[in-house]
């Protein structure tokens, strides 16, 4: 009997066998009847095909239940609590949640809650951007590039020095390498030198002259902070792009096999100095990194989808930062002049208060909009790889890892440059930290000193005063109990929204306005009135 010449008598048993729990399978050398339910049971078999009612009985193993509320028997009975886990919110979750909902939250509430206090405030024609300031500002913007490609000029020639002072080839030693005596390495030193001094007058040059113009011609802080920004990253990409290639030289002239092994395997797919091509500096120029290597990883291709979403948040959080500003920066800063010429401290921390808040969603903005968005969009353009421009600097434990997180380029810059060279000559790690903030503080100052034409120096006591912080703070990082890292974050935070940024941006909105604004006005007037007091 074939399987189609089933009766539908047999049809309807095999449905109600099923439903009973017996289930009726059809294969095409029998039958196989299962009994006993969900749990298991005895399956039998019937040879259908020689007629015989030969039988074999097997226990079949139990079956498991399936998770489904539609089929399931008993839908009161599923275990819910199966498994132990904490709250997503507690310190020993194992995946941290998302806190996008309470970002939208804080947005709505602050523009929500201000806008029925204080109305809107926004003035579209108080910009005072002058003609000359946009000139200025562009001609700057084409004309510092240009001393990144002096510095190329410079390696250029030290690239040609080099080949030719390898032939005739040096003689190797008998173990293969070729190191350097003491008369190629006091002229390696002297052409060092050399080279040195033309990549410090490059490098200086575009920083001071840029500093000169922003500080002497160009009148709004925008467009002065713009150039000086850009001067500061020209410099220090120029400044690792010669020490780069001074290492590299060595290793090309003096190839010691224990010096050779320790350059990074990446580096041979573009040895030096087949890496001096102004298709390799201009690539370094892009790139949205300040440390230059021969070779950077790469991807196979740009998501232009993934570049126009990147851009597209830019100019979102831009005209956001820009309505902050002007809603509620702006009226806090300007109601906090006449406090700060009085001296009445305890109406300065009030306002200090209140601007600590608008002033971290400021940042927080400007932070997403840099590394988030700015930054993978250009490694996007740029088939940029290595895209850690941060790390989980929101949950730092101490100052120490905030300065090392947050701002991954720069941290990365010094730590290459600065703290490790001087680490390897013997200085101690307290001098070179201090070299490193050192540096960095006279570079935050010109950054925003130099712009608002004031160079008061709290920019630059609020970076290097980090180092005695990060003293207080290294203990706790070191902690390994929740309640020491909780504390740590703590003062992080503390020492963050209220007296970092909001002070010096009091600091030095009054210093622009006692030179240029409302204040500046205000003291003439009454110069005036002392010197020329009205008639009888």
């Amino acid at each position: 009997m074939s399987q189609a010449s089933l009766s539908p008598t047999n049809d309807s048993k095999m449905n109600t066998a099923t439903a009973t729990g017996t289930r009726l399978d059809d294969p095409a050398n029998g039958v196989t009847r299962r009994t006993g339910g969900e749990d298991g049971g005895v399956v039998k078999k019937t040879d259908q095909l020689n007629g015989n009612s030969n039988t074999e009985t097997t226990i079949s193993t139990p079956e498991k239940p399936k998770r489904s509320y539609r089929s399931s028997k008993y839908r009161h009975v599923e275990a819910i609590h199966s498994e132990s886990q904490p709250s997503c919110l507690s310190h020993d979750t194992t995946e941290t949640p998302s806190f996008l909902g309470f970002r939208n939250l804080m947005v709505i509430v602050l523009v929500v809650g201000n806008l029925r206090l204080y109305g809107v405030l926004i003035c579209l024609n108080c910009h005072d951007f002058r003609p000359t300031d946009l000139q200025i500002g562009i001609f700057l913007y084409f004309l510092i590039p240009c001393h990144l490609f002096l510095a190329y000029f410079i390696e250029l020639v030290a690239a040609h020095s080099a080949r030719s002072s390898l032939f005739p080839k040096p003689k190797p030693s008998p173990s293969g390498t070729s190191s350097p005596t003491e008369a190629q390495l006091s002229k390696f030193q002297s052409t060092w030198t050399l080279i040195w001094v033309f990549h410090a007058l490059n490098i200086t040059t575009c920083l001071v002259l840029t500093t000169y113009v922003v500080w002497y011609h160009v009148h709004h802080p925008l467009i002065g902070t713009l150039s000086e920004v850009h001067a500061i990253i020209v410099w220090l990409k120029t400044a690792s792009y010669a020490f780069t290639n001074r290492d590299l030289r060595h290793a090309y002239l003096h190839p010691v096999t224990g010096e050779l092994d320790a350059l990074p395997e990446l580096y041979r797919e573009c040895p030096y100095p087949n890496n001096i091509t102004f298709t390799n500096l201009v690539y370094f120029w892009w790139a949205p990194t300040l440390i230059y290597q021969p070779v950077y990883p790469r991807t196979s291709k740009i998501r232009w989808v993934f570049v126009a979403k990147r851009l597209g948040e830019v100019v979102c959080l831009s005209v956001f930062i820009w309505f902050c500003s002007a809603q509620y920066a702006t009226p806090v800063l300007i109601n906090s002049l006449d406090k700060i010429a009085s001296l009445d401290y305890f109406s300065i921390i009030e306002r200090l208060l209140k601007l600590s808040t608008i002033s971290l969603v400021i940042w927080l903005a400007g932070f997403f909009a840099l590394f988030q968005s700015f930054l993978n969009a250009l490694a996007e353009i740029t088939r940029f790889g290595d895209r850690s421009f941060y790390e989980a600097w929101w949950n730092s434990e101490g100052l120490g890892m905030y300065w090392r997180t947050w701002n991954k380029p720069v941290y990365q810059f010094f730590r290459r440059h600065v703290y490790s060279p001087m680490r390897s000559r013997g200085y101690t790690h307290k001098t070179a930290s201090f070299a490193v903030f050192f540096l960095s503080a006279v570079l935050h100052e010109l950054l925003v000193g130099v712009p608002t034409h004031n160079l008061i120096g709290v920019a630059f006591l609020g970076m290097f005063l980090q180092l005695p912080l990060i003293q207080i703070t290294q203990p706790l990082e070191k902690r390994k109990s929740s309640s020491g890292k909780l504390l740590g974050n703590t003062i992080f935070w503390v020492s963050f929204t209220i007296f970092g940024q909001p002070f010096a941006a009091l600091m030095y909105f009054y210093a622009w306005q006692a030179k240029y604004g409302s204040v500046s006005r205000q003291q003439q007037h009454q110069s005036v009135q002392a010197v020329c007091p009205a008639p009888h």
